[in-house]
């Protein structure tokens, strides 16, 4: 589990500082995948899939001390084989990252969110690496409709028609997925997948905790393979990011949230002139939720093709061949000048230092911003005097940059500003893997559709033109490693919606990239080959700014109890029921704060039933999506605070293919929390709410 403080800490994703946690509704998790060549057991790498918004350069500096710390058999991880990506949820607690931009929203930078992070993150690698065992890789891939859409679709349009005309739509509909079987017992060991959607499901309002739409997709193949005969006990499911950078999950569209009903401005997502009302709709919109059922929808629609999928391999898969090619390289390269010969054409081409646009402060229609920023290359905010001294106050773009970055209008000049510490990542991750005929593009980015496809094409080619691999598969993961903002095609830059706004190294950022993973491809090919070719040199190191991050994030000062009550009393009994599926039951507990004890590899709340020899089971856990436990202070100077656990007793629609729906019998709910004294001693406590019925017919 990586699951970090649930209240009292930002969000990280939307960048609001109003969005402060408030409480759990399901547990986030670090998923590791292995792979290596049977005979050469350090020919190997690891693709992480963490429930985060995204890879990061201190988090993964972490893991990879963590594992130089353990020795012996983890040695053979390191910088050039582990790959760390993020899911893309903005549901989930920040205050983690490594540079200062995105720790600004978050009031600077939190070490137990960080450390959870890295904890987690080698717990599972531990957990791979002891289930280690020789099997059989293959790989498929099914169309998934209705699960995204294209956010910026008149950004897309820049691209030349006859690429587009290529594509049946302007987003990719097609879900990749490796499947893991077990050699001794042909079982299923693990699965992972590649889709794009952003993990912006859940709004910008939304407090409480959550892996977003892939949270729920993992969660709901989990739960679906207890038991099955098919799967190893302990089977790690993986739902990975794709080319997300254009994608959305409220696919009903933008709309104006003014009350004339009408669709967003098409060009620049505005209502009226203005974002702040530009809002995208999911398929659950109606529902007072905070996107909550939306987000659980285009979960189970991933999840559902992803299980179809399994099932029609057993007969027709893709095997991957050739496992005895496990390979990768990793290298860091200064995006701050970096001049090459392009990938597309003949020409020259430079990057540029790091830079956000106007149209960044725009926001999305997942998460629009405020102000009067828009989504084009010129808006109100760039004729507002006052944006232009903050701009000045900030770090005033030269001439040179303005024309390196142009048609952006630079707003945040951030490359080379390294007071208090670094702003932005300028030096960043290259990367890609390999087993068999399967390459994985570590994108430090958000890739755009369009971009993603350039960017695997490239690779494919290069594959078979290099490495001889005469059907190369090629997926994207993303934003992994580190976070470099986006990357657009050269075409969608020139639009300078959010995307473009947000590519932060000019309009030959997809050039460089593409340039870089092609030029180290060749260090994928065979051992034999590979000694051949020079030494590769690892590149300039990126800052690690953890020891020195600001934070003006107050601790826990400590919690009290209500006079004549005790931690863990119960203040708000559920009725005795009956309840039924579809209806929801709550307790109220004297509380403390749940940042005394993040009770990774633990709960904060159960539901537990009465069993036929009278004792109590666990049946639902804070894991579990209709589980929710909130927290609220209640009297800052004395310290007050209680804890709600809400179940929401699940439905038909709730119930999808689960081992364990809800049965008639008798019920209670329990809190497992920890309270700190004046002196700073933390305690455990327990509260135990009175019981209820259930009936489910």
């Amino acid at each position: 589990m990586i699951t970090r403080p649930v209240v009292e800490i930002a969000f990280a994703g939307y960048a609001s500082l109003d969005q402060l946690g408030g409480g759990l509704k399901q547990r986030l998790y670090s998923r590791a995948f292995i792979f290596a060549d049977p005979n050469k057991p350090d020919e190997t790498f690891v693709y992480l899939v963490l429930d985060t918004l995204t890879g990061d350069t201190a988090v993964r500096h972490g893991v990879l001390e963590g594992l130089t710390a353990l020795g012996g058999k983890y040695a053979r991880y390191g910088e050039h084989n582990v790959a760390m990506t993020g899911t893309h949820s903005h549901s989930g607690p920040g205050a983690w990252m490594n540079y200062l931009l995105p720790q600004i929203p978050a009031l600077g930078f939190d070490k137990q969110s960080y450390q959870a992070i890295v904890d987690g993150a080698i717990l599972s690698i531990i957990r791979a690496h002891e289930n280690l065992a020789p099997g059989r890789l293959s790989f498929g891939s099914i169309d998934l409709e209705d699960t995204n859409i294209n956010r910026s679709p008149f950004s897309y349009e820049h691209n030349p028609d006859e690429e587009r005309a290529r594509y049946s739509a302007n987003v990719e509909k097609s879900l990749s997925l490796i499947r893991f079987d077990r050699e001794s017992d042909n079982k299923t060991a693990a699965i992972l997948t590649w889709f794009p959607v952003h993990g912006t499901s859940m709004y910008n309002n939304n407090t409480l905790v959550s892996g977003d739409n892939k949270g729920v997709a993992a969660y709901l193949f989990e739960r679906s393979v207890d038991g099955d005969a098919r799967f190893t006990d302990d089977a790690v499911i993986g739902f990975s990011q794709a080319n997300v950078g254009d994608t959305s999950p409220n696919i009903l569209g933008a709309w104006c949230e003014d009350g004339s009903e009408e669709m967003c401005r098409y060009e620049d997502s505005t209502c009226g002139g203005r974002n702040e009302d530009c809002h995208g709709r999911g398929p659950f919109f109606r529902e007072k939720d905070n996107g909550a059922k939306s987000c659980f929808e285009i979960g189970r629609r991933q999840y559902s093709a992803a299980k179809k999928l399994y099932e029609e391999m057993d007969t027709t898969p893709i095997k991957i061949t050739g496992g005895s090619a496990v390979k990768s390289f990793h290298v860091y390269q200064d995006m701050n000048g970096y001049t090459f010969p392009s990938p597309f054409n003949s020409s020259t081409l430079t990057t540029c230092p790091a830079a956000l646009g106007y149209s960044f402060a725009a926001g999305t229609t997942d998460g629009p911003g405020a102000f009067d920023f828009t989504q084009n290359v010129t808006g109100p905010a760039g004729r507002n005097p006052l944006w232009k001294i903050a701009r000045a106050v900030i770090h005033q773009p030269s001439k040179e940059q303005q024309q390196c970055q142009s048609p952006k209008n630079v707003l945040l000049d951030i490359g080379t500003l390294t007071e208090p510490y670094a702003w932005a990542a300028d030096i960043i991750d290259i990367q890609v893997l390999r087993v068999g005929q399967l390459f994985l593009i570590i994108s430090t980015s958000e890739a755009t559709t369009m971009s993603g496809r350039r960017w695997k094409e490239a690779i494919a080619k290069g594959a078979k033109d290099y490495l001889s691999v005469s059907d190369p598969l090629v997926v994207l993961g993303a934003p992994s490693n580190s976070y470099a903002h986006y990357v657009t095609t050269e075409e969608e830059y020139g639009a300078q919606r959010y995307e473009g706004g947000s590519t932060l190294y000019g309009p030959n950022t997809l050039a460089a990239y593409v340039n870089l993973t092609l030029t180290y491809l060749p260090y994928l090919g065979s051992s034999l080959e590979v000694a051949k070719l020079p030494a590769i040199q690892p590149g300039p190191s990126p800052p690690i700014n953890t020891n020195r991050s600001l934070s003006f994030i107050a601790g826990v000062v400590y919690d009290g109890a209500p006079i004549g009550k005790h931690f863990g009393n119960v203040t708000s009994n559920p009725g005795s029921g009956p309840y039924g599926p579809g209806d929801i039951v709550k307790t109220t507990f004297v509380g403390a704060n749940p940042r005394n004890n993040l009770h990774l590899e633990s709960t904060y709340a159960a539901v537990e039933r009465k069993n036929d020899y009278g004792t109590w089971e666990v049946v639902r856990n804070d894991r579990d999506w209709n589980l929710v436990f909130t927290w609220k202070r209640t009297n800052e100077i004395l310290g007050h605070s209680e804890v709600t656990i809400e179940w929401e007793i699940e439905d038909e629609y709730y119930s999808i293919d689960t081992t364990s729906p809800p049965q008639a019998g008798t019920y209670r709910m329990h809190y497992y929390g920890d309270s700190k004294n004046p002196l700073g001693q933390i305690s455990p406590f327990e509260g135990i709410s009175g019981t209820f019925t259930v009936k489910t017919s």
